[in-house]
């Protein structure tokens, strides 16, 4: 009885407990930073990129200070791993709730198309529509330009009006002039809280 309390007493719960929960939450906060950044220099956005990179580092070496003052500590290691990770895939997810950007989407297919290019043409997409030969015969090739936000929509209309056609979807970086659908009319915030079905 005494021994357990002895023991009790003299656990060190801030550096054994307390100090790795707070390396793996700045991890998760620094990583998620990281990770968004490197996805706003992809897509063009130089402006906030400056300021998540500041914030990124300054929570970094302030946790890797901690870290090195506590180098027998396995619980700490232990925290800035699994912090790591959490933060790459939140980072993503936020990405992905963010929706930034552009996509081409490129849609062929040996089957009557005449709905499919009616109803895109209906929601405002812009398409360019080429014949083409595929492995099986002649095809259409009808190419979008769409935001991110839309993709879902014009994949519904892809699988509503001619399920069998094969789609492939690319990042791109910028526009120029052309028929383009309106984003979405929902806040960046609303959009990283939103609940995917």
């Amino acid at each position: 009885m005494t021994f357990l309390s002895i023991t009790a007493e003299s656990f060190d719960y801030y550096s054994w407990i307390i100090l790795p929960c707070i390396i793996f939450l700045s991890r998760i906060g620094d990583v998620t930073l990281g990770t968004l950044r490197h996805v706003f220099i992809s897509k063009g956005y130089k402006k906030i990129v400056p300021f998540l990179g500041f914030v990124e580092v300054l929570i970094w070496i302030i946790v890797v200070a901690q870290v090195m003052k506590n180098l027998n500590n396995w619980a700490c290691y232990f925290g800035w791993a699994a912090g790591f990770a959490a933060g790459t895939y939140i980072g993503l997810l936020i990405e992905e709730r963010l929706a930034l950007g552009l996509q081409i989407i490129r849609i062929i297919t040996n089957q009557d198309c005449g709905q499919l290019i009616s109803e895109l043409k209906e929601k405002n997409h812009g398409i360019t529509i080429i014949d083409a030969q595929g492995a099986k015969g002649p095809v259409k090739v009808i190419l979008s330009i769409v935001s991110r936000t839309n993709i879902v929509s014009v994949i519904e209309i892809i699988n509503r009006n001619n399920p069998t056609a094969f789609y492939s979807v690319e990042d791109i970086r910028d526009k120029g002039q052309g028929v383009f659908t309106s984003r979405k009319n929902s806040s960046a915030l609303r959009r990283i809280l939103s609940v995917r079905k």
